[in-house]
């Protein structure tokens, strides 16, 4: 890259990364989470050529920028890895593996109803990737929400965060399927069962082979690290760790994402706390990995946001497509409360929880985005600016709805008394 092709990147960078922050700061300050600002900053950028302003037409499209933002994302998942205790998601119990499939399923068809209502034109396969982008919960934004309301230990806190946890590794593996089927679409693959359990069994197993194996590989490579003197040793080795599992997660045919999520998945204290106890302030992977996320992951997020185009919600029925999809997504949610199995719970306030779909919703439409079928995307820019609105409305609503029903529940309570 030439010093002339590497100027208008800095100055791309230099804006976003200003952009992100006043705009994280500005949500964060009317307590709500720091990616819709994020969010917003990008959506401001990418539409102020609709007032004249062409300066920044064509930034979201910059190579570099782009490749920045994938980096980001991986980042992003390696954290929620990180984050995830695989023993704890193993032992949730049946009301949160209950939840969790109900709302992968719930959301996934009401999603791909909506969008064949609107769009009867488009593939069966497109379809269901709008569907697919209904299916996650943001295991963040939902631990946030719960932990500012004092109810992260709750019964119902608990239910929540399990199913989360769950629902991000179930809406992986159906990114993996919808994306699958759609490269086998396009190679001219016959549309079948056995495409289907094909790419399930390699999602799984890739998978399971990556907790089992990650985990064996993690703790030797560690061990081993641990007898060197090289400094920054700690993170350097994560990182690897995080871009070969992408890697390999790509060789397998699935998204680099599942790779970087199941890394931070295996990776455990217990496996570089020597090298923990050599670094003087006792820092972990994760904060050590805080300095780099909270740059690139909002250039995805901003990015994002600079390619929603407002003057689509100047059709009516994309704006509508959008409001009746926010409502799918909320009313998929609410459905998966049904998997509440133990009596006297708030089986509401367990679907309120799980709505919003955060950063992993906008994943996955960039995602769809990026896929193409019979040579057009997946996700065209209508669709993308109605799932990033649904994104955006899921997050905002999620705080007041659930401390408005925890208040209605305590002061009922408190009557009983």
């Amino acid at each position: 890259m030439s010093a002339a092709d590497l100027l208008p990147v800095l100055a791309a960078l230099a804006l976003v990364l200003v952009g992100a922050r006043l705009g994280g700061a500005a949500f964060e300050a009317i307590r709500q989470p720091a990616v819709l600002g994020e969010l917003l900053a990008g959506v401001v950028l990418g539409n102020l050529g609709h007032l004249g302003l062409h300066t920044f037409d064509g930034l979201s499209h910059l190579p570099a920028l782009e490749f920045l933002a994938e980096i980001g994302v991986l980042f992003l998942l390696f954290e929620v890895g990180l984050d995830s205790n695989l023993r704890q998601m193993l032992a949730v119990g049946t009301s949160s593996t209950l939840v969790a499939v109900l709302g992968v399923i719930a959301p996934m068809v009401l999603g791909f109803l909506v969008s064949n209502a609107f769009f009867p034109a488009n593939a069966a396969l497109t379809h269901w990737f709008v569907g697919a982008t209904l299916c996650a919960t943001s295991v963040g934004i939902t631990a946030r929400v719960l932990a500012d309301l004092g109810r992260t230990r709750s019964a119902e806190g608990r239910i929540i965060l399990g199913a989360a946890v769950i629902d991000d590794v179930l809406g992986l593996i159906v990114l993996a399927v919808v994306a699958g089927l759609i490269q086998s679409a396009n190679l001219g693959t016959t549309f079948n069962f056995s495409t289907i359990a094909l790419t399930v069994a390699k999602a799984l197993g890739f998978l399971a082979v990556a907790i089992l194996a990650g985990g064996w590989l993690s703790r030797r490579v560690f061990r081993i690290a641990s007898r060197l003197r090289a400094p920054g040793l700690l993170l350097s080795l994560a990182l690897a760790f995080c871009f070969l599992m992408a890697y390999l997660a790509g060789l397998a045919g699935l998204a680099p994402i599942v790779g970087a999520f199941a890394a931070g998945l295996v990776l455990e204290p217990a496996h570089y706390e020597d090298l923990v106890a050599r670094d003087a302030r006792r820092r972990d992977v994760r904060e050590l990995l805080e300095p780099l996320a909270s740059f690139l992951v909002p250039v995805f997020f901003v990015l994002m946001g600079m390619r929603v185009d407002l003057w689509a919600f100047a059709r009516r029925e994309v704006l509508g497509f959008a409001l009746v999809l926010t409502l799918a997504a909320i009313a998929g949610k609410q459905l998966c409360s049904l998997g509440v199995l133990e009596k006297g719970l708030d089986r509401i306030a367990v679907g309120l929880g799980m709505i919003p779909r955060g950063e992993v919703g906008l994943i996955f439409a960039s995602i769809g985005a990026a896929l193409t079928l019979r040579r057009e995307p997946v996700v065209n820019g209508a669709v993308y600016s109605a799932v990033v609105l649904m994104v955006a409305l899921t997050t905002l609503l999620t705080p007041p709805l659930l401390m408005a029903r925890w208040n209605r529940a305590g002061a009922k309570a408190g009557e009983r008394r």
